[in-house]
């Protein structure tokens, strides 16, 4: 894929032992998949903000995100990424004007994997999960090309314009299971068109060995 369209790439797969990772590992900002982690604190506290959960998680609604992340604060946030194994904590400081500070936050590929492998041990995490499962046709590229995925996605330009396209979620292992993946591109020509089709790529070769990941901690 990188052939093609030049750039870096990092995918992650996490199991039980650990995680496998190839390719780029640097802390990059998490942009919108860290709507997943504020979407989980926020309805844990108020169920009656699913409206707005189903709008960050389906259509990456940026409104709604910044409603939801301003009804809990980066402490409900935080204790969420925690259960996650993040190993992280949210950002709560304007370094991009124009974008969100919790978009900011920086994660590694790795540790995004980590957190899907542990969003099925997350308490309040159901609803979210099938939220997951429901987003839109126009982001359903990379993990939304390999059937039945639970996933999140996150694009965003660097200070130059170059673009990073990421995902995070549990794909289907064709045996009833699941795996924990993440999948971080930096497309040579930095645009976002390109990063998703690396994703594609990057999706369909995992799709492929699919029945070898391993199975994610809690599925």
């Amino acid at each position: 894929m990188t052939a093609l369209y030049g750039g870096t790439i990092g995918i992650a797969v996490a199991g039980a032992d650990g995680v496998t990772m190839a390719g780029f590992d640097a802390p990059s900002p998490a942009w919108s998949t860290i709507k997943v982690p504020i979407a989980i604190a926020a309805l844990r506290a108020n169920p009656g903000l699913y409206a707005d959960a189903q709008a960050a998680l389906t259509v990456s609604d940026n409104d709604a995100a910044a409603r939801l992340y301003d009804a809990v604060g980066p402490d409900a946030v935080n204790q969420v990424l925690a259960e996650m194994g993040a190993g992280a904590q949210v950002n709560t400081v304007l370094t991009r004007p124009g974008f969100s500070t919790f978009g900011q936050t920086m994660l590694t590929t790795g540790q995004e994997a980590v957190m899907a492998g542990q969003l099925g041990c997350v308490p309040g995490a159901a609803d979210v999960l099938a939220l997951m499962r429901q987003v839109d046709a126009s982001q359903a590229y990379g993990l939304g090309t390999t059937g039945d995925a639970a996933y999140k996605g996150g694009w965003g330009p660097d200070e130059a314009g170059m673009y990073t396209t990421r995902q995070f979620g549990l794909m289907p292992r064709g045996d009833g299971t699941v795996a924990a993946v993440a999948i971080t591109a930096l497309p040579a020509d930095g645009s976002y068109g390109a990063g998703q089709g690396m994703l594609n790529a990057a999706a369909l070769a995992l799709q492929e060995q699919a029945g070898l990941l391993p199975r994610a901690a809690c599925g």
